[in-house]
């Protein structure tokens, strides 16, 4: 009987530590990855915690350590596709790490707002921080607060704190711009993203940088606010002029609201103008002319992310990863003029 109340124990670190020939203490050091450890003796306990199937109170060990398992999440792009993507990718590589995540959405990017974020994660003990917020003022307020623990962004802002991650945004609207140019359209319009918006800055500098490069007229950018609706109002406002054969928008929703307003005001995508997006979302295929796009692996880069996350945590080596490469995704939106 004492044999089968044993065996329905759960078992416990000491459990652990005692199959394994080490002292509990070395166990908590191997859970907690530490860097002295020697690689043998980590294989031995962690050997032993797959026998018997140890599952480490993470309470408890967030007491010991000051700090739970926990990665934080700072995001300011509530539902969009990208963004909704890249969390789902750090909840599934922080989970297979030990690690759960917590997220706090700000409702706006004042510096009351973002120190009002910061302050929640502090309370909730994570041990760093992914910051998924793609204005430039964000990380100008977290240059000026001792956020206190790692953090890595999914952007690249100039001069920000931390390190960062991200999908090359020049590359991809270059590549995009390239495409249309090679289709033989020499006035391209850019609708762009908004000011202060990290990716609206990149997208609109390698659309200006093909322009140049191919030795073609450049037209100010038009701003919008990736909407579709905003894409919409400048389609039916764009027909208005007839100095442009393609459009560049910074985003796909954009461009679907432009296909939408040009046909609405009786012109013809591609055969009269050809429009790009950027993102490739799920419904970019299935529009009406199928949107020819950039596809960007929103899940790569929130894998990514927690590693670097997690190797700053334990002190170890960063990887290297270069920045992810956006695909193009040639569709029927647009044609050679």
């Amino acid at each position: 009987m004492a044999a089968s109340g044993e065996r329905a124990r759960v078992p416990s670190i000491r459990d652990v530590a005692r199959l394994a020939g080490v002292s509990h203490q070395t166990v908590s050091r191997v859970l907690n990855d530490h860097p002295s450890i020697r690689p043998e003796t980590k294989k031995r306990v962690q050997d032993a915690i797959q026998v018997l199937d140890y599952k480490p109170n993470l309470a408890a060990r967030a007491l010991v350590t000051s700090r739970s398992r926990t990665i934080g999440v700072l995001s300011a792009t509530i539902g969009e596709f990208g963004p909704t993507s890249s969390i789902a990718s750090i909840e599934d590589a922080a989970r297979a790490e030990g690690y759960s995540v917590t997220t706090v959405n700000l409702p706006a990017t004042t510096p009351e707002a973002i120190g009002d974020a910061i302050r929640q994660l502090g309370r909730e003990q994570v041990s760093g921080i992914v910051v998924l917020a793609p204005q430039v003022r964000v990380f100008n307020v977290l240059r000026g607060m001792a956020v206190g623990v790692p953090f890595v962004s999914l952007q690249t802002a100039s001069g920000s704190d931390g390190i960062s991650h991200s999908a090359d945004q020049v590359a991809g609207a270059r590549a995009v711009t390239e495409h249309l140019i090679s289709l033989g359209h020499s006035d391209i319009l850019h609708l762009a993203g908004p000011q202060d918006w990290i990716e609206a800055e990149s997208r609109m500098r390698g659309y200006l940088d093909a322009l140049r490069e191919a030795d073609l007229p450049t037209f100010p950018p038009i701003r919008g606010d990736w909407t579709a609706d905003f894409g919409y109002f400048a389609g039916t406002e764009l027909v208005r002029r007839r100095d442009f054969t393609a459009v560049f928008a910074a985003n796909d929703l954009m461009a679907i609201g432009l296909m939408h307003g040009f046909r609405d005001a009786g012109i013809e995508v591609p055969r009269q103008v050809s429009v790009v997006g950027f993102d490739d979302i799920p419904v970019a295929a299935h529009v009406w002319p199928p949107l020819t796009t950039v596809h960007q692996d929103f899940p790569s880069l929130g894998q990514r992310a927690v590693h670097i996350l997690l190797a700053q945590i334990r002190g170890e080596a960063i990887p290297e990863f270069g920045p992810v490469a956006p695909q193009l995704r040639l569709r029927s939106s647009s044609a050679s003029r």
